[in-house]
């Protein structure tokens, strides 16, 4: 083999060991360096690092929010399964990865974090009754599980932010239970707007009547005889004012015409009201 091909081989070897010999970090990780199968306490954050391959490597930990979707059967305080799709959002502690790769291993997420889900998911919904899973209640369970997850992974460098509960399936019985009850609370409300609506209108027809009998009222209290003949002479002034022939009958205080050739007896007791008055030159 001559020189050439040995300088060949050479740096050839030498590229290869350089780049297996370093490992780079991404934003959103840490590196964790292992020698001879033992962790350092040490973590590596962002960048390049280099390391001896032949004794040593680098396990990356993501250090992001991650979303562990869950499907499962839970059960609820009647004792009914309801299956359900939930999320854990959940995070590792990044000064705390070298303790999690001795204590729980890589595989953290079935190691611990789905058993711990399970345990606490059925200890907090069998609380609740099944219909509580679709109502107000649904975020009060959400943190409850939340909660009671962290009291177990206390300490062991992950952090649950949030466990969502995306669908809930009812049994086919339960679900139609739940729906003909919403149908009769609609109805009821439906039932009470009307008689609500009525007694409005009811109300405005009383103010409405109030308001004609006190306007009656008014009218009937100034009419008084005074008035009465002051209008009197008043309509007397414009028939005088009239180019046509006119009859009037007056029991002296109102007047009332007639058409002209028609007779009206006079009350007993009392001049003939009749009169006549003719306007103009007819």
């Amino acid at each position: 083999m001559t020189k050439s091909k040995i300088s060949r081989w050479t740096s050839l070897l030498l590229l290869i060991i350089f780049f297996t010999s370093c490992a780079t970090i991404r934003e959103g990780e840490v590196g964790v360096k292992r020698t001879l199968g033992k962790y350092a306490d040490k973590t590596y954050t962002e960048g390049l690092r280099f390391y001896n391959p032949f004794l040593t490597s680098i396990i990356k930990i993501s250090t992001q929010t991650e979303n562990l979707e869950v499907g499962l059967s839970i059960p609820s305080k009647e004792g009914l399964n309801i299956v359900s799709e939930v999320s854990i959002l959940y995070r590792v502690v990044a000064k705390e990865a070298p303790s999690i790769l001795r204590n729980i291993g890589q595989n953290y997420e079935q190691n611990i974090i789905l058993p711990v889900f399970r345990s606490s998911v059925a200890d907090v919904t069998s609380r609740f009754y099944a219909k509580d899973m679709h109502t107000g209640e649904r975020t009060t369970i959400e943190k409850a599980i939340r909660d009671q997850m962290m009291v177990y992974l206390d300490g062991k460098g992950l952090v649950i932010d949030a466990v969502l509960l995306k669908s809930i399936r009812l049994p086919a019985s339960l679900a139609r239970a739940i729906e003909q009850k919403l149908e009769a609370e609609q109805d009821a409300q439906r039932m009470e707007f009307v008689l609500q609506q009525a007694e409005r209108e009811a109300e405005q027809k009383r103010i409405e009547a109030k308001g004609i009998r006190d306007a009656q009222k008014i009218i009937a209290e100034g009419l008084s005889p005074a008035i009465l003949q002051f209008k009197s002479i008043e309509a007397f002034m414009e028939l005088s004012k009239s180019p046509n022939a006119k009859i009037i009958v007056s029991d002296g205080d109102l007047p009332m015409i007639m058409e002209e050739g028609v007779a009206i007896p006079a009350a007993p007791g009392k001049k003939s009201g009749i009169s006549r008055v003719r306007g103009g030159d007819n």
